[in-house]
C-alpha cells in the first residue's frame, strides 16, 4: 500500500539507487602486519631488521637472543582456530556449488551461510526456524499472535475468542495465510519506497521475485530467503505503513504501534538464534546493519541495542576483508561485490557517529582503508543534479563529516580528557574542522535557501538528514566541552592560581563562547528542519519529533 501523500521513488528509480550503489569504489587497508621480535615488542621499541642479519639492530647492541615466540604463537592460534572452527560452517570454505549457469567455485565471502543442524529456537507452538525455512513458516512466526498470549495456559478455551485482540480489531485477519501473503508483499514495498532509497542494499526486483517465489504455491528448489532478512524487510515496512490493520493498532494504543514493536522484537531474537551476529557472510552484514537502525537510539533506554549489530556487522566486513581492495577485486559476482562495498561505506560512516553520539570509540579507524571517497560527476548542463551526482555528493560529505566526528571521539571520549577537560588546541582545531566542512559541503549537501515543497522523497529526505548530521556535531562537541572544560583553564583553577594566570584566557574563553553559539544556533536549525518535515508528512513518528525538540531545549537551558 503506497503512501499517496509523499513522492515515492518509483520501481524503476528503486532499482537505478541500487545500481548506483553497487558501483562505489573499494577501500584498500594500510595496516602492516605486526613482525617486530620477542625483545622490541616488549620494550615497545621499532624492530629494525638488516637483510642478510639473523637478528635486528636493537637485539645486536643489546647482545638479546632475537626470537618470535609471540609472532608464531599468534599465528598459530589464527590456523588452529580457522581448521577447527570453519569446517563446522560449509559456507566459510571455497567449494564447488552448482546453479543454472554451471559450476563455479565460490569465495567464502560470497557465499550464504548454511547450517544442517537445526536451531533451538522454538516459538510458541510452532518448530524451529533454520537458514532454510520456508518463508511461509517464517511469516506464521512473525505474524503469530502477540507474546503475552501465546503464553497464556487457556488459548485454546472457547472463552478466548481472539488472541490479536491486542493488535486492534483487525489483526484477526492474520490468521489467513492469503492475507499474510498480502500483507508482507505490501510492507516489502514500503520498504522499497522508503528505507530502501537511503540504504540500497537489496536488489529491489532480485528480492521482489524470490519472496514471490518463495509464497507461491510452487516455490520450487530455489532456496528461500534468509529468514531474518524477511523479517528485518517486513518490520521496517510495518514502521511507515498505512495499511488499514497498522492504521488500526496505532488506534489502539494512542499513536504506537504495538504491531511494528512486536515485529521489532521478533526480527532481532530470529537474528540472534540464526547467529547472524557471529557468522560473517553478506547476508549477515546487510542484516546486520538494517537490524541495527530498527533499535530504539535513546542513550536512556536499558533495553536498547546501541551499536551492537552496527559493530557485529563492521566486524563481519573485515573478516570478510572487504576493506583490502585485492580482495573485494577477487569477488566475481558482480552484485555481490557492489554489495558488499556499499555496506563498507555504510558501516564506515555509521560507525563514526555511532562512536559520537554514545561516547565511545569507534571500531574503525583512518588507517583501516586508505582510499578516500570519490567525488561528484560534473552538474550536467541543464544545472540539475544527476542521481549518480546526488548519491556520491552525500556519501562522500558524509564520509569527510565522519573522519571528523572519528577523530573527535578518540580525543574527547578518554578517560583524561573527563578528568583534565579537552586541550584548548584540540577544541580550536574541531571548530575548525566543522567550519572547513561547512565551507566546503553544506551547500552542496544541505537545505538551500530556497527549498521547494515539490522536491521528490530521496532529494527531500537526504538534504535534511545531511543538514542535520552537520549541526549536532556541533551540539555534541559543546556538551563535551560542558563537561569537561578545557583543561588549561581546569588545571589553573585546580591550582588556586589567579585567572589571568592563564596564558591567553580571553582568548580561550571568546572561543568557548562561540562553540556555545554555534550549538544554540545548531539546535534551533535542527527545530525548523523538523517542523519542516513534519508539515510536508516526511516526518510522522512522535518520538523522533520529541527527541529533535529536547535537543534544542537541552541546548537553549544550559
Amino acid at each position: 500500500m503506497s503512501q499517496p501523500a509523499l513522492n515515492l521513488p518509483s520501481p524503476s528509480l528503486q532499482s537505478q539507487i541500487h545500481s548506483l550503489a553497487l558501483t562505489l569504489p573499494a577501500p584498500q587497508s594500510t595496516r602492516k602486519q605486526n613482525s617486530a621480535c620477542d625483545a622490541c615488542r616488549s620494550r615497545k621499541v621499532k624492530c629494525h631488521r638488516v637483510p642478510g642479519q639473523d637478528k635486528c639492530q636493537h637485539c645486536q647492541s643489546k647482545n638479546y637472543p632475537c626470537t618470535h615466540f609471540v609472532q608464531q604463537a599468534t599465528s598459530e592460534k589464527k590456523r588452529n582456530s580457522s581448521t577447527t572452527r570453519r569446517p563446522k560452517n560449509p559456507s566459510s570454505i571455497s567449494r564447488p556449488v552448482s546453479n543454472n549457469n554451471g559450476v563455479h567455485n565460490i569465495p567464502p565471502y560470497a557465499m550464504p551461510q548454511e547450517t544442517t543442524v537445526p536451531l533451538v529456537f522454538k516459538y510458541g507452538f510452532y518448530p524451529p526456524i533454520t537458514v532454510n525455512t520456508p518463508t511461509r513458516e517464517v511469516l506464521s512466526y512473525l505474524f503469530a499472535p502477540p507474546d503475552d498470549v501465546l503464553s497464556d495456559p487457556n488459548l485454546f478455551n472457547s472463552g478466548r475468542a481472539n488472541p490479536y485482540a491486542a493488535w486492534g480489531d483487525q489483526a484477526m485477519k492474520l490468521e489467513d495465510d492469503s492475507f499474510k501473503s498480502e500483507l508482507a508483499f505490501d510492507l516489502m514495498e514500503i520498504y522499497f519506497q522508503i528505507v530502501h532509497s537511503r540504504i540500497p542494499l537489496l536488489n529491489p526486483a532480485q528480492f521482489r521475485n524470490r519472496l514471490k517465489a518463495s509464497l507461491s504455491s510452487d516455490p520450487g528448489l530455489e532456496k528461500p530467503l534468509h529468514p531474518a532478512l524477511v523479517a528485518t524487510v517486513i518490520a521496517w515496512g510495518t514502521k511507515f505503513s498505512e495499511h488499514s490493520l497498522l492504521i488500526a493498532d496505532r488506534l489502539t494504543h494512542n499513536g504506537q504501534s504495538l504491531i511494528s514493536k512486536t515485529m521489532i522484537n521478533r526480527t532481532r531474537d530470529l537474528a540472534e538464534a540464526l547467529k547472524v551476529h557471529r557468522i560473517p557472510n553478506q547476508d549477515h552484514v546487510v542484516i546486520g546493519l538494517l537490524v541495527e537502525t530498527l533499535q530504539s537510539q535513546n542513550p536512556n533506554d536499558p533495553d536498547a541495542f546501541h551499536g551492537f549489530w552496527l559493530t557485529a556487522a563492521t566486524r563481519h566486513l573485515l573478516d570478510l576483508q572487504i576493506n583490502h581492495k585485492s580482495v573485494a577485486a577477487q569477488i566475481p559476482d558482480a552484485e555481490t561485490r557492489g554489495t558488499l562495498i556499499f555496506a563498507w561505506w555504510m558501516a564506515c560512516i555509521c560507525d563514526a557517529f555511532s562512536a559520537l553520539y554514545y561516547r565511545r570509540k569507534p571500531v574503525l579507524d583512518d588507517s583501516d582503508y586508505d582510499i578516500d571517497f570519490y567525488t561528484a560527476d560534473p552538474i550536467t548542463s541543464d544545472g540539475a543534479p544527476s542521481p549518480r551526482e546526488q548519491l556520491e555528493g552525500y556519501y562522500r560529505a558524509a564520509h569527510s563529516l565522519a573522519r571528523t566526528a572519528r577523530h573527535m571521539c578518540r580525543q574527547l571520549w578518554r578517560p583524561i580528557t573527563d578528568t583534565d577537560g579537552i586541550p584548548f588546541e584540540t577544541l580550536r582545531s574541531f571548530a575548525s574542522a566543522l567550519r572547513i566542512w561547512r565551507e566546503k559541503y553544506l551547500a552542496r549537501v544541505g537545505v538551500p535557501k530556497t527549498y521547494h515543497e515539490g522536491w521528490d522523497f530521496v532529494t527531500t529526505v537526504s538534504c535534511f538528514a545531511s543538514d542535520a548530521q552537520y549541526h549536532v556535531m556541533w551540539i555534541v562537541l559543546f556538551n563535551a566541552l560542558d563537561d569537561f572544560g578545557v583543561k588549561e583553564i581546569n588545571e589553573n583553577d585546580r591550582s588556586g592560581t589567579p585567572p589571568e594566570n592563564v596564558k591567553n584566557r580571553a582568548y580561550i574563553e571568546e572561543a568557548m563562547r562561540r562553540v556555545g553559539e554555534e550549538a544554540v544556533n545548531c539546535a534551533l536549525r535542527i527545530t525548523a528542519l523538523t517542523s519542516v518535515l513534519t508539515h510536508n508528512e516526511y516526518l510522522v513518528c512522535p518520538m523522533t519529533v520529541r527527541e529533535y525538540y529536547s535537543l534544542y531545549f537541552f541546548i537553549t537551558e544550559t
